[in-house]
């Protein structure tokens, strides 16, 4: 497996087919796409996994991270969420958040994000705000 920096345009296909499979590819598109930071997961030169980072000052928003299903429960999501973490840290982030699925907050726990709040909907979807302190 190999983890890089990608294209913005290169995580369109994933969050299409794992976040929003009934929409089309323009909707996977989010405002900021062009100034953040996006990493991938490869195996065996596939990219299977994306998340993207969104800088606001020394915190930053974890966005859209997505892994194809065939490819969830091997530890690639978790190895490129540590990558992404450490990145983050590196590039002097403090502070990152993210707005998680309620079904993937024990996915997010595990790499030290902690629960901020109550669980809220986004559209039909249950999610809680996750964040980790870098300092």
């Amino acid at each position: 497996m190999k983890i890089q920096k990608i294209h913005w345009k290169e995580t369109i296909p994933i969050r299409q087919q794992v976040l929003w499979p009934n929409e089309p590819p323009e909707f996977c598109h989010v405002e900021g796409d062009t100034e953040a930071y996006h990493y991938g997961a490869f195996v065996n030169e596939k990219l299977v996994s994306v998340g993207s980072v969104f800088p606001e000052g020394r915190s930053a928003r974890l966005r859209k991270f997505a892994t194809i299903t065939e490819y969830q429960g091997k530890g690639i999501g978790s190895k490129l969420l540590t990558e992404v973490i450490s990145a983050a840290k590196k590039n002097g982030i403090s502070h990152l958040w993210c707005d998680a699925r309620e079904s993937a907050l024990n996915f997010y726990s595990r790499s030290g994000m902690k629960p901020e709040g109550n669980t809220f909907l986004k559209a039909t979807i249950p999610h809680c705000r996750l964040s980790i302190n870098l300092r």
